[in-house]
């Protein structure tokens, strides 16, 4: 994931349209609210069974970013294994910036 999208995801998270951590991103998947997913390239399988399966079942974009250390670091908390994007025109243009080793998952 390049410093364009990590960018990106940091004015989602400022304006309040990011959920952080892997309750808060199920919860969202949850109500609907959720347009895409980050996942930590490191993440722990328990969160692949509880953000990625209900992403997947709900049709929610999902992509693979850094490791846990470095989201969290960027964002100003401990380690981050998952993030959700509520706000669609900034799933689109996260997507639309991928080129780089990020991957879907």
């Amino acid at each position: 994931m390049t410093e364009r999208e990590l960018g990106l995801i940091g004015l989602g998270v400022r304006a309040g349209t990011v959920a952080i951590g892997v309750g808060a991103v199920r919860s969202g998947l949850q109500r609907g609210a959720v347009k895409l997913v980050v996942l930590a390239q490191d993440r722990s399988r328990r969160t692949d069974e509880k953000v990625g399966r209900l992403a997947a079942q709900r049709g929610i974009r999902v992509l693979e970013g850094p490791p846990a250390v470095e989201l969290g670091k960027r964002f100003g908390y401990a380690d981050v294994q998952a993030l959700g994007v509520h706000d669609q025109a900034l799933a689109d243009g996260i997507e639309a910036g991928i080129t780089g080793p990020c991957r879907r998952t």
